[in-house]
This record gives C-alpha cells, structure tokens and sequence, in this order.
C-alpha cells in the first residue's frame, strides 16, 4: 500500500462574510494583486531587471550559476523509484530533458551501475504537440492491478491541474479515457471503472479558499455532468476531498473528508447507498489502510471504548466494522511517542506497517507486524545514526520498501528494504557534491524568552573561531506542524559551506519536532513565541561569538518567508541579509490571496479582533517604519504560485520603494509555489540567492593582480 497523503492538509476555514469583503481604503499597493495585469506585470519585468542587473554583474554570480546549474542537471543524481505494477517509475529531469521523462525500468535494472530507463511519457514532446506549458505533478493509479494512471498536468506550475487517464502497458493516453479539464481538484479511483471527484462542477462552487466542497461519483464513459453527487459538503467549509485507500491483502474502503480548518476535520466512509460519518475527533489524521484496519494517527486525544488514546499516538480499528457501525469504534493503539518523539509517517507494505519515527529531530523506521488476536508488535529497521530516514515508496505486492537516508554531510542514499526480515541495503547513493571533510556538525540548544529549550543543527569547519567572523545561514519555518530534520543539499554545502559560510537548521516551536504541542503552542494569537524562538537562537549565535549581526543572514519560504518578513521588521538589528522565499507578508489581506482562506486555523483571521489586532501588530507589510535602518533583503516570489500568491512580496516590495528602503526583488514567471518550473529557473533562482547571501555576509572577492 502507497503512503496516502490526506489532501485534508491544505485546508483552512472560510471567512467571516462582512470582514472578508470590508474595503481597506489604507492599502496603496492592492493594484499588485491584479495577478496578470499590465500594470501589475510591467512593475515585476522593471524590478527583475533592476535586481538581476545587481547581482548578475556580482564577480561571484557566474561560477555560483554554473555550480548550481551542474549539480542541478548532474547525470549521477538519484533516480527516485516508485513501486508500480510490479516494476519501478521514475520522473527525470535534465538538460535534455527541461519539462522531463516520465520512465520505468525493473528492480533488478535499478540495482545497478546504470539501469536501463524505457520512456513513457516525455513532457516536451506532449508539451510541443499540444502547444502547452506542461508541467508534471504526478500520477494515481488504480490498485490493485495499477494499469490505468490519473495523470497531473499543470500550466505552468500551479496547484490547480488538468487529469487525463493514462495507460501504462501501451504508453499511451487512454482513447475517452478519464479527462477532468483544469481545476483544484481532488481524485481518486473507487475502482478500475470508477472515480470518486471533487471539482468545480458549476462556475463558484468553491470554497473560500478556492478548494471544492461537492463529491461525485463518475463512472467509465459518463460526461462530467452525469456524474453523480455523493457528498455535499458547506461553501463555508475549507473543502471537501475523497480519497479510496487498498491494501495489500485486497480490503478497499473510500472515504470523504470535509475540511472544517485546516487541522480539523470530518471524515466518512462512502458506503454502496450513503455516506456516513465516523465518530472520531476532528483532529484525526487517516494515515493508511493495513490489514483492513484503518490507521490514524490523532493530534488531540482521543476517548473512545473506555479508554484515552494520546495526541501524537499512532491507533488502528477495524475498517469494515466502521462501515458497518461508525459510531461504536474500537481502537487499538500502535505506537505513543514519547516526549521528545514524534511520528513522521506512516505507510505499509503487503505484510508490514511502517512507522516514521523522530527522536530529538533524528530519524528512524520501525516494522509493526498485527498479530491473529489483533496485537501489535515493533521492531526497527537497521538504519545510520544522526541522519534523517523517510520511507519514499513501498510495494502493494511484497514487503518491499524504499528508505532516504541523508544528513547534512551526509550524501542522500536511497535503502531497499525488506520489511518482513527487518533489513534494508544501499542500492543507490548520491555522490558527494562537496568536500565535507573538514566540516562538523553539532545539536545545540537556545533559551527562549519563556525558557524554552529550542534545539538547533550547527553545520561548520571543524577548526572554526569563535570570533564573530563567521558567515552564517539560519533557517527555520515554524508552522503547520512541519518538521525540519538533517537533509543533504549540494547547493548549501558547494555555494555556501565550501566558501566559509556556517548553515544552521532551528527547530522552533510551530512545526511538528516533538508533536502536536509543539506546533500548538504557536497557533494564532500565540503566535510569538515563534518570532521569539528563531531570535533566540540568533541571539545565541551571537552570545557563543559564533557570528555577529553583520555577518547573520536569515532564510525561510511560504510560512517561513512570513517568518522571515516579521524577524526583518522586529529584529532589524540582528541581521545583515534576510532572503525571503515565496513569502506571505500581507496578514490582513492574506484571506483574500490565492488559497489565503485556507490558514485561518493556522493565523486566526481578521474577522474576529483580537485575531486582527495580532495579526496586524506582526504582518510585516503593515510593521515597516520610517526612520529604521533594515538590512536589504532579497524578496522572491513566482507569478504561478497559486497558494501563497505573489501578491505579497509585491506589495512589500513596492512599499519599502515608497519609504526609501533598500531591497532586491525578483519573481519568477513560472513555477508554482517554488523556485522554478525546470532545471534552469531553479539554478538561476538558487544562483540569485547565493550572490546576495555572499554580498552580505562574505568580504567582497579580491580582484586578481
């Protein structure tokens, strides 16, 4: 059984009606909203050239491109493998390649030195013939026997996608095959014949949000308006998803998921005549289906049976005695971490359920096997230490799985493991992109302003001085319960390591290191302590004579870019470059932006004040004061990312003009909520950022005699 992935969590509650529309006859820059519009367009091509004009002429910027362009289109990066039918599937870009390949190849073939890839599909040529701008966001396909795949296309890079059904024995678009035109929708199969969709079916059913909230059931040959409604959830609803999930032993059960905010949800069980709701709580995650249990795992504790199961737990029931009474449920719990442990991910094999496991911000796998009687049994799976470890793939059909393994020296290197003998073995390694020999890395803690340990990664010369000297990168993201663990990036460690500078990974409070309260306890009003921790570990930088303020630069994307827009305006002080990625930056309009809707749960909202109030005495478009000195930051955006919205850095970037501050903008034309659509935008945009951090933070180059 595939990992599933709840589109449950894009989700987010709608707005207040009156609040949503009130006019804000303040905001100067709403002309920038106008997505496409002249006016809009011309502002963003005069302030790209302006920048690229700075930093392209920078002595550094041409060997900075040339790296990231390399290592971007190298040949030796590893192929990720997904399990499919039988054999593996891979989507691959290079330079020959610029929107892609999507290809297969055998287990045995994938083994070795150089796999022998049969093309199925190539982007260019579709995207050639069709004259589109196709951009590839991945594949369904129908279990068990995974011959028919849904295909995602979308223009330019945008969450909303065109689907058409593909046919992988031929190679080939299925001839009136499923083909659901663009949108932000959810599909998935309920069988070979049959599609479970939540669409746009007539012009504004959305949400607030922009997601759907109708379901239908569409089957084999019926037009779009035949199809058939199941589920009808509230235009005040955030939105509505279905989602089928099969396991390894053939038990099926789909289900629908009505997004109330974007941590709470409703979640039914699509019986043959209804749809009927199962009493769990509404922060309740469904993970997988192993054995015909449904697995779940709960972020608020959970009373059901006679018993309390704890937020963060891992639980299962019985699938089909849920469909058949969904009040009375039964849990049995799999795992409960414990205070510094929280669970990554969950996904299954044929035999065999995977856990993903961090311990203090390390990873690991372990096997959980279901017994006759119903009881669970653990055991790990041999992995290296003081790394990251996700499970990327696993197989329907046996008890195979594919593990990532990486740390920040550490090369990423692809395990095949066999969940049933608890082993796992190299079968593809990524070659080192940079000399890590003379670096070290170290887990440190700061104290925040409430006395919270916040625990932060240290990535630096072995020998390096603590004179204040150091060049150094902090990142950090602090939100929607994301955890950041050790990763392997060439381009941190040949544009930035390799040059002198110091990388450093916090784990402040609003993702998910040690679980659910942790993210908890910066939500909405609360918020702060997340500004407060990301400073403390600045702070503590400084304090070890690590860095100083002149040599501290700060990074972060979507959320993170937020964070980085309120540590610019709160903390001045503390840095010399702030690089802010695909950013929010408006929070009293940010409702009104793209999927803006979708964060309520997340930001609290402008309807309600003493949300407002908080939301305006830290949204970093409204807190940039006359007479400060601020650093000059890089802020980045992309004209197709349909989530965030460009909208913010523009308008944050038109405001500091006005109020003569200095900064460098830059959006990119395509790509999505990212840096880029190919290979090429993402080595230029990563060349752009590292010219800037290097001008900051690093003495200027001495010119050759």
């Amino acid at each position: 059984m595939k990992k599933l992935v709840v589109p449950m969590l894009f989700l987010a509650v709608s707005l207040h009606a009156q609040a949503a529309t009130r006019p804000d006859t303040t905001d100067a820059y709403r002309w920038l909203e106008d997505l496409n519009g002249e006016r809009a367009m011309s502002w963003v091509k005069s302030e790209n050239a302006k920048t690229t004009a700075v930093l392209e002429a920078d002595p550094r910027y041409a060997d900075i491109y040339r790296e990231a362009f390399r290592m971007a289109s190298a040949k030796d990066r590893i192929p990720y493998a997904t399990f499919i039918g039988g054999e593996l599937y891979n989507f691959w870009q290079d330079s020959a390649h610029k929107r892609g390949i999507w290809r297969r190849t055998s287990l045995e073939s994938y083994r070795s030195t150089d796999p022998a890839w049969v093309t199925v599909l190539d982007l260019d040529t579709l995207a050639a013939r069709e004259k589109a701008n196709w951009v590839w966001k991945g594949a369904t396909c129908a279990l068990p026997a995974e011959r028919r795949c849904l295909l995602r296309l979308s223009d330019g890079g945008e969450d909303a996608v065109t689907i058409r059904e593909f046919d992988l024995p031929s190679s080939a678009f299925v001839t009136n095959g499923f083909s659901l035109p663009k949108g932000k929708q959810n599909v998935s199969w309920a069988s070979e014949d049959t599609l479970l969709v939540a669409r746009e079916w007539k012009p504004g059913e959305l949400t607030a949000s922009g997601y759907p909230y109708i379901t239908k059931r569409l089957a084999r040959g019926q037009p779009l308006d035949a199809a058939v409604e199941i589920y009808r959830g509230d235009p005040k609803d955030v939105a509505v998803s279905a989602f089928t999930m099969t396991d390894g032993k053939g038990h099926r059960v789909s289900m629908i998921g009505r997004g109330i905010s974007f941590f709470e949800s409703e979640n039914f069980i699509v019986r043959p005549n209804d749809v009927v709701r199962l009493n769990v709580p509404k922060k309740f995650e469904i993970q997988d289906l192993f054995d015909g249990q449904i697995i779940a795992r709960l972020t608020q504790d959970w009373t059901a049976a006679g018993r309390t199961y704890k937020s963060g737990s891992v639980v299962s029931f019985d699938a089909a005695a849920a469909t058949k009474d969904p009040q009375n449920l039964a849990p049995t719990l799999i795992l409960e971490p414990g205070p510094r442990e929280s669970v990554s991910g969950v996904s299954s094999t044929k035999n065999q359920l995977l856990v993903g496991l961090d311990q203090n911000v390390k990873g690991r796998v372990l096997i959980f096997s279901r017994s006759p009687s119903g009881a669970w049994s653990r055991r790990p799976i041999a992995l290296p230490d003081n790394v990251s470890t996700g499970v990327t793939s696993t197989d329907a059909r046996s008890d195979r799985a594919f593990i990532n393994v990486a740390g920040f020296l550490t090369p990423s290197s692809v395990w095949l493991a066999d969940a049933a003998q608890g082993t796992a073995t190299t079968v593809r390694s990524l070659p080192p992109r940079f000399d890590a020999s003379s670096q070290v890395v170290e887990q440190l803690e700061a104290t925040s302003k409430d006395g919270t340990k916040i625990p932060y990664f240290l990535v630096h010369p072995r020998n390096m001085k603590r004179d204040g000297s150091n060049p150094t990168l902090l990142y950090s993201y602090g939100g929607f319960e994301v955890s950041l663990t050790p990763f392997y990036s060439g381009s941190i460690g040949k544009l930035w390591l390799e040059r002198g500078g110091v990388y450093v990974l916090a784990n402040i409070r609003g993702g998910g290191e040690f679980g659910p309260a942790w993210h908890d306890a910066g939500l909405k009003t609360h918020r702060q302590v997340i500004y407060d921790d990301f400073a403390a570990v600045a702070q503590d930088l400084i304090a070890q004579k690590i860095t100083t303020p002149r040599r501290l630069g700060i990074q972060g994307g979507s959320n993170g870019g937020l964070l980085m827009g309120v540590e610019l305006t709160q903390h001045p002080e503390l840095w010399n470059a702030v690089d802010i990625q695909v950013p929010l930056l408006d929070m009293l309009r940010f409702e009104q932006i793209a999927a803006g809707a979708s964060w309520v749960g997340e930001y609290g909202s402008v309807s309600k004040p003493d949300e407002r109030a908080f939301l305006e005495s830290i949204s970093p478009l409204h807190n940039l004061k006359p007479g400060v000195t601020y650093p000059m930051p890089l802020v980045w955006t992309t004209t197709k990312d349909d989530r965030v919205g460009p909208q913010h850095a523009r308008k944050f970037a038109a405001k500091m003009a006005d109020m003569k501050i200095p900064y460098l903008f830059y959006e990119v034309i395509e790509g999505g909520h990212g840096s880029g659509a190919n290979i090429e935008q993402r080595a230029h945009t990563d060349a752009l950022e590292f010219t800037y951090l290097a001008r900051q933070l690093m003495d200027p180059l001495k010119a050759t005699p």
